[in-house]
């Protein structure tokens, strides 16, 4: 079986930054003073910078699987009267930046209270959410599935509720 040819299976172009150079194996020598070996961080490097470049790519990945799952939990829970960002029962009320602002709850920690407890026509749906006729009379929303709409939210918003693609059921 082949081997590739950099440290990313998807890659190996001769320019790739992952990919290793070939070079010399320089001798293990000893620092004055019985310290660590000589050239050792040297060789390290290239192994080092990367791991830390794979994972710092990878943040972006788990970043967009959350949103992808606050979308579809905004498309389960909260279309219905936020299609958009809209908002059907209460026009100035809407998920734009704009009104959040206005109504106090531009962070996601602002949206996150206002989803788990609700407030005015807005129904919460934390699990612990009281007073009852406050709260949702339908499911419930574990805490880390409103904080995945908090975040989807808060990110909609900054960028202006652009579409959002189907996730299926």
């Amino acid at each position: 079986m082949r081997q590739p040819l950099c440290l990313v299976s998807t890659c190996c172009n001769s320019s790739c930054f992952f990919r290793p150079k070939r070079r010399e194996a320089a001798p293990l020598r000893q620092e004055q003073g019985g310290g660590t070996p000589g050239g050792v961080m040297e060789r390290l490097a290239t192994p080092l910078v990367a791991a830390t470049a794979i994972l710092a790519l990878s943040a972006p990945v788990a970043y967009g699987q959350s949103i992808s799952n606050g979308a579809a939990l905004f498309q389960k829970a909260c279309i219905g009267c936020h299609d958009m960002g809209g908002n059907l029962l209460q026009p100035g009320a809407t998920l734009f930046m704009k009104d959040l602002q206005r109504n106090g709850v531009a962070t996601e920690e602002g949206i996150y209270d206002i989803t788990y407890y609700g407030k005015g026509r807005m129904p919460g749906f934390g699990e612990r959410c009281t007073p009852r006729g406050q709260c949702t009379f339908g499911p419930r929303l574990q805490e880390d599935e409103i904080k995945l709409l908090a975040e989807f939210v808060k990110a909609q918003a900054d960028r202006g509720w652009p579409k959002i693609e189907s996730y299926g059921d």
